[in-house]
């Protein structure tokens, strides 16, 4: 089945994964511009003050992240199941509607959060406002919707699935969007304790992002790697059984170095401690494996004496290839940074979280999503080898290296805030604000806006190269 991706381009499934990309990246956009306005709000407090206050910003960027995220992984899944199946997606009506109901909710979710922003602080807001959780803010009525979505998104899969050629690539992603779907149900209902609650809070946050997510990037970067440098199956498929394996030994109980200050058992140290510690193996693992397929197969074609690239389309691949560095640098070496108890006691709670959490969403998924995006514009418009354009450099550059740049910032402000607030201040009220008034606290946030700005900037590149590069006569057709 290798190199079939130009297969049923009038299929409906891909035009549904069309669906959802376009939905995705229009969010992708509004993450980074509210992401921008919470920066500028560092810098000055007083902007749009009253309108749209940073805690509103925030959660407008978070939230934006999440869903976008959640979209593009479902069309990407939309896109490679004719491929690796052999036969339309079963119940590709159903996946129309659901997607135009998971639409709806989201722009209504989103103009509550703009313009009605704060609740009664009673059922009424958990209901129709939102539920107060980071990163799940979603109102309750949106909760269920999403369900509901996510479960006929997975009866499509399975249907599909067990109605096709099921590969490998196909089993894993199966197994693991029951996880994805029913994982997401433990930040649903409430509870009056705060540890309790944040304790179900991180099966939802962890969970999803460090066991479900990253197998999901898995079974896409085997797709992407048979689809783009024609990879053999078997290697590719051997290598995302071991990430799996490695995956979820490591990432299931290395939610423990959630655990170290909500009033949970004192084990979760040693535990969270140890296996957290062992998070970024697996990340290795898929480093070499785009790394090493790239190589053997550039190289059985090099042996041929005719020297061509193997790879049919340079900005996804491009794209791809920084998920292997982004994932590895962002996921592991930044989360190390801070996951060890010795160390959290003093990080946690400052900006090195949010250079970790920077880098590790971008690095780990943003980059490949992007990469499926472009793989469905090679796929919609038939070009057989698809090239770099100067606008796909300019985004791939400016966003790169505009979430580096930030990152590095972040991590300079964190620096600050352990060494002051911490350290020399014994993380008192008074050392929190003695951190944040420092100058290389100030500078980093200055440097922090700099660099958001060029990533929103590198996003408008990126935005008119996928509208306008399937025209481009550059590709080979």
């Amino acid at each position: 089945m290798a190199n079939n991706h130009l297969t049923g381009i009038g299929s409906e499934s891909k035009q549904l994964a069309t669906w959802y990309f376009t939905f995705a990246a229009i969010l992708f956009g509004a993450q980074l511009l509210f992401g921008l306005v919470a920066a500028i709000q560092y810098v000055m407090p007083g902007f749009l003050f009253e309108l749209l206050d940073f805690s509103v910003a925030r959660m407008l960027h978070i939230n934006a992240l999440v869903v976008w995220m959640v979209f593009a992984m479902f069309g990407s899944v939309y896109w490679l199941l004719p491929d690796e199946t052999g036969i339309e997606t079963i119940g590709i009506k159903i996946g129309k509607l659901l997607y135009w109901v998971f639409v709806a909710a989201i722009v209504v979710v989103v103009l509550v959060y703009l313009f009605v922003q704060v609740g009664p602080a009673d059922e009424t807001s958990i209901w129709f406002i939102h539920e107060g959780r980071e990163y799940i803010e979603a109102p309750r009525w949106a909760d269920f919707g999403i369900v509901v979505v996510a479960l006929g998104f997975v009866a499509n899969l399975f249907l599909t699935g067990t109605a096709g050629n099921r590969s490998g690539i196909v089993t894993v992603l199966m197994a693991d969007m029951i996880a994805f779907a029913g994982l997401y149900l433990a930040g649903m209902f409430f509870t009056d304790n705060i540890s309790v609650d944040q304790y179900w809070w991180w099966w939802v946050i962890h969970l999803w992002v460090e066991a479900t997510w990253e197998v999901y990037v898995g079974a896409i970067a085997a797709y992407g790697l048979i689809t783009m440098i024609g990879a053999h199956r078997k290697v590719v498929e051997m290598w995302l059984w071991i990430e799996v394996a490695m995956l979820f030994g490591s990432g299931i109980l290395g939610i423990g170095h959630h655990y170290f200050w909500i009033g949970t058992p004192e084990y979760w140290w040693e535990i969270g401690a140890l296996f957290s510690a062992l998070e970024p193996l697996p990340l290795v693992a898929m480093f070499i494996h785009v790394l090493y397929d790239w190589g053997k197969t550039q190289g059985a074609q090099d042996a041929t004496g005719v020297e061509v690239s193997v790879i049919n389309n340079k900005p996804a691949f491009t794209w791809f290839v920084l998920n292997a560095f982004g994932n590895f640098l962002g996921a592991g070496i930044w989360g190390f940074f801070h996951t060890l108890p010795q160390v959290n006691l003093y990080t946690h709670g400052t900006q090195f979280t949010s250079a970790h959490g920077h880098l590790a969403f971008f690095g780990a998924y943003a980059t490949i999503l992007i990469g499926m995006m472009y793989i469905a514009v090679q796929g919609t418009n038939g070009i057989k080898v698809m090239k770099h354009t100067k606008s796909s450099l300019w985004a791939v550059s400016m966003i790169c290296g505009g979430v580096m740049g930030m990152t590095v910032a972040l991590t300079v402000a964190g620096y600050v805030q352990v060494l002051v607030s911490r350290a020399q201040m014994g993380a008192t009220w008074a050392g929190y604000f003695d951190g944040q008034s420092g100058m290389w606290f100030a500078q980093a946030m200055d440097w922090r806006l700099v660099m958001g700005a060029v990533t929103f900037l590198g996003f408008l590149f990126l935005a008119k190269d996928l509208l306008s590069t399937g025209k481009n006569p550059v590709h080979e057709r």
